[in-house]
Order: C-alpha cells, then sequence, then structure tokens
C-alpha cells in the first residue's frame, strides 16, 4: 500500500509542491483498456515520454510511487541551483571591495531565508511537472507502487484511503509498449557506523532549516564539489573528502586544478586521497575517521552528506516477470533503448550511463519514438554535454584527449586562456580557458572543455556544431558582438585557420598583396 510523501520543512511551499506532485486527494483513473504506452517514473525521461505520446494522441498512463518531477525538480538540478545562487551573491558581496564598493558590516548570510527561496520557487516551479498539468495533457496519471505482472502488463498498488471514502483498490494495466523509467538514487557507502551517526544525501539535503556549522562532504564529484562552494560561502566550514587525488577528477587535470584551487581560496578544507573508515556520535556531534596516506585523523562535524554516486531503481518492479534483464548497472537495453522484452524500453538514469537530467530528456523521447513510431535512434549516437557548477564552472562535451588518442585519433589541441578576453577581464572572471579537440589536420570537433563562469552557455556553440556536423572554422564566420566571454571562440576558431595556413600559401598571399601595393 503506498503512503503519501513527506516533505521537510511542513510550510506552504511544500505543501503547494506535494499538492502539485502527489495530490493527496487523488483518486486513480479507471483504466482504459490497452494503452500505447505505459511509463513507470515521472523524473525527466517518463515525464517527456508520456507527454510526448499524449501529444501525439496517444492512449498514455503515467505511474509514480513518490513525487511527479523526479530527482530534477525535487531533490536536483532545481534546489541545488537555487542555492547555488544564493551562495554566489554571498561570494559577490565579499569580493565588494574588489569592485570598488563598500558592503555595511555585519552583512551576513540569513541561512533559513536561503533555504525558503529555493523552497518558494522550487514550488513555483513544480506545476510543469504536476498531476494536474498530465492530466489535462492527457495523461493517466496513476499514483502508487507499479510491478510487471507479466510481459504486457503492469500493476499499480492502490492508494491509501482518501479524506472521503476508503482506501482505494490497485490496478491492472496492459500496454502495447512501455517505458521503465524509475531512475536512480544515492550511493550510501558501506562506512561502519555511518547509519547510526546520521547523515545527508541531495533526497535529504534541501530539508535543512538552520546551517551546519560544520559541514563534513564524501565525494569530489560535480554534487561534492557544488555542495562543499555552496556552504562554505553560505557560512559553514567544509572538508571534502575523497578518494581520489584531485577534484572532478573526470575533467582535464588542468581544469579540475582551477576549481580546486578556488575551494581552498574559499576556505574548504580538503582531504585528498583519502576515505572515511568509521563514523560516530560523540558528545553532541558526529566524528568522522579518515585515513590518509597511512595515517589516521578525526573529523568533527555537525552534518554529514554523501555524494559518491548513484544506484539505478529496479528494486520492487518485478522485472523478471516482464522478462527483463537487469543487473547492478540498472535495465539492460540496446542501443535504440529496447530491454530483453521487445515491449519494454528504458530511459534515463535507470539504463544510461550518463545520469544527467538533459541526457534523461533525449532519452524519453527517443525511448517513444523508437517504441512507437519504428524509430531507429541510437543511444550511442547523442552529443551529451555536461556541466558542474562550482564557481567557476566547468562543462565538457565530446571526447578527451587521451580518450581519442587511446582510440588511435591524432589529435590537435587549441586552447585560449580567458585572460586574454576582455569581458572576462572587466567582469573580474578571467581565470579559465576554452578548449578544443581537432581531428588532427581536419576541422571536426571532437571535443570541448570550457571553464569559465558561464561555462555551461559557451559549451553550447561547440555541442551545436558537433550535432550538425560542423567544423570549427563555423565559428569565425559570426559577428561576435563586443565586450562578451564568447568572442573566446571566434579567437580560437581564427587561431585554427591561421595555422592551417602553410608558408606556401602565405607567400603567394604576400606576393599578391605586394603586387597590389
Amino acid at each position: 500500500m503506498n503512503t503519501q510523501p513527506r516533505i521537510l520543512p511542513d510550510d506552504e511551499h511544500n505543501r503547494t509542491l506535494i499538492q502539485n506532485t502527489h495530490p493527496p486527494d487523488w483518486v486513480n483513473p479507471e483504466p482504459r483498456g490497452r494503452y500505447n504506452l505505459v511509463v513507470i517514473g515521472s523524473g525527466t525521461a517518463g515525464l517527456t515520454a508520456a507527454g510526448g505520446c499524449a501529444a501525439v494522441g496517444g492512449r498514455v498512463a503515467l505511474i509514480e510511487r513518490h513525487l511527479t518531477g523526479g530527482d530534477c525538480l525535487i531533490s536536483g538540478c532545481v534546489p541545488s541551483k537555487g542555492i547555488i545562487r544564493s551562495a554566489r551573491v554571498a561570494a559577490t558581496l565579499r569580493q565588494a571591495a574588489d569592485y570598488g564598493m563598500r558592503v555595511p558590516e555585519g552583512t551576513a548570510v540569513d541561512f533559513p531565508a536561503v533555504m525558503e527561496r529555493m523552497r518558494r520557487l522550487r514550488a513555483r516551479i513544480s506545476p510543469a511537472d504536476s498531476v494536474p498539468h498530465l492530466k489535462e495533457m492527457g495523461v493517466d496519471v496513476f499514483l502508487g507502487e507499479g510491478r510487471f505482472t507479466g510481459p504486457d502488463a503492469v500493476e499499480v498498488d492502490g492508494l491509501p484511503a482518501p479524506p472521503v471514502g476508503g482506501a482505494q483498490a490497485g490496478k491492472r494495466l496492459r500496454f502495447v509498449r512501455a517505458v521503465i523509467a524509475s531512475g536512480a538514487r544515492p550511493i550510501v557507502p558501506p562506512i561502519p557506523g555511518l547509519k547510526e551517526t546520521g547523515f545527508l544525501t541531495n533526497e535529504t539535503l534541501f530539508e535543512l532549516t538552520a546551517l551546519p556549522k560544520r559541514f563534513a562532504i564524501f565525494g569530489g564529484g560535480p554534487i561534492g564539489c557544488e555542495m562543499s562552494q555552496t556552504f562554505q560561502r553560505l557560512g559553514s566550514q567544509v572538508t571534502l573528502v575523497d578518494l581520489a587525488p584531485h577534484v572532478l577528477i573526470r575533467e582535464d587535470a588542468d581544469a579540475a586544478k582551477i576549481v580546486q584551487r578556488k575551494l581552498v581560496q574559499e576556505g574548504v578544507r580538503l582531504l585528498l586521497n583519502a576515505k572515511a573508515i568509521r563514523a560516530e556520535r560523540r558528545e553532541g556531534a558526529k566524528v568522522v575517521v579518515i585515513e590518509q596516506e597511512g595515517r589516521t585523523q578525526e573529523v568533527v562535524c555537525d552534518a554529514i552528506l554523501v555524494g559518491v554516486g548513484r544506484v539505478p531503481n529496479v528494486e520492487g518492479l518485478n522485472l523478471e516477470a516482464g522478462g527483463v534483464a537487469y543487473d547492478k548497472t540498472g535495465v539492460k537495453v540496446n542501443d535504440f533503448l529496447r530491454t530483453t522484452n521487445p515491449r519494454i524500453y528504458a530511459a534515463g538514469d535507470i539504463c544510461a550511463p550518463f545520469k544527467f537530467t538533459h541526457t534523461a530528456n533525449a532519452l524519453g523521447r527517443m525511448a517513444i519514438i523508437n517504441a512507437l513510431f519504428w524509430g531507429r535512434n541510437r543511444m550511442s549516437r547523442l552529443i551529451v554535454p555536461w556541466c558542474t557548477y562550482t564557481d567557476p564552472e566547468i562543462a565538457h562535451v565530446g571526447l578527451y584527449e587521451p580518450q581519442a588518442k587511446a582510440r588511435g585519433i591524432a589529435v590537435t589541441t587549441l586552447t585560449i586562456p580567458l585572460a586574454e578576453n576582455d569581458r572576462a577581464i572587466l567582469d573580474g572572471e578571467d581565470e579559465g580557458f576554452v578548449r578544443v579537440h581537432l581531428k588532427q589536420g581536419t576541422d571536426q570537433i571532437l571535443g570541448a572543455t570550457v571553464v569559465a563562469a558561464h561555462a555551461g552557455d559557451l559549451l553550447t556553440y561547440f555541442t551545436l556544431l558537433m550535432s550538425m556536423g560542423k567544423g570549427l572554422s563555423s565559428l569565425s564566420k559570426p559577428v561576435y558582438p563586443y565586450p562578451t566571454q564568447s568572442e573566446v571562440l571566434k579567437r580560437l576558431a581564427n587561431a585554427h585557420l591561421q595555422a592551417k595556413l602553410s608558408p606556401t600559401l602565405k607567400r603567394v598571399l604576400g606576393r599578391l598583396l605586394a603586387w597590389r601595393r
């Protein structure tokens, strides 16, 4: 039997959020015969698949056991970027003297107000993912636990008793096609004493109403780095613990070094090449024992955040009855997103190696095209960018240079520092660079990395060119407004074009110009 979800704190914003995403008085509809599509999970992939099917007149049912909108709305992109913005304001105020501004003494972060703002904006965004909106689109929404009962059928558990009337009976939904989009959840490392000591994940972090004075964060990936910088800026003393020799180990070392240096400059304590081996409560505090290069030390803190990865939600779906193969990495799919049951597809974090909201959106669209309209879209052909929202941001698309070389592809790499861009200098945002990897001797973009205040926005130029099959020289053609950081892209393209000029061509052009004098 499904229970009514709760989100803390119980304020007007969270009550609005719940009313939109899991209405307490919701009554599941009666199934309308065989559905063209049944979707399990209403995160980004599930919403995209269900909404797409309804938009073309299909009969579609969507099953959600918790809150529509999924991780992105409730505990991922939306709330995290909300508090990141507040933290950036706090950092700007501290740096005001660098810009010739005087901030009154005593200016401080109001952490409860920061979190209230996040909850208010999250509730404001939630109608787009809401149950009423889905109903208006023509989607039959079933709130409850969904489980396969056969290769073409799903059963939804009954809801608890509404305010008036008895408990609702379970429903059996039959389908022509189905999409599994049940997402993923945080990995909890097997650290002795961690559960008893108490910890946060991204699913509970945004319930905080009081700022932890001392904050231990496990994981130097995107979540760990973003939240370390954010909470340090908001007033915590953060200790970041990671097994790797530097943060953001997936990125180019010099790119990660820029972010790591910024974290240290702002006061984050880094414990790298380190791991937590034990946690306990002691005298009203949490104590984590860290092992680092053969030595142990204790980190005393008021809160612990675990951000070391995600694991797919495959439990409780009875995938065996649906004939769907899976393992610890998630539901097994082919390049067309089809599972081992040809009637059933999967999309999003449950099956994708790249667990991003934008990837889930793209795969949700791909799933309905392939499942319902005999499409042949391949997951392997997606050009997937990503961005870590630290300050500065790191954004990347395509191959890194070592990856290209490992595939036997000769590479030409071009890098332009932001210190050579007028707008970046004027804004005080000149620590970073734009880098592109080209197939040697060609204009073909293999990959790109941007480290900048708004790296994710600048990266889109490269993603667009790669998706269209265009080369780097295309960036030399437009007229860019001055001064903008986007001008660095034109400089990169021009540097490539100049490098292509052979000595012979230079001599010919020089003689031509001399003749015209």
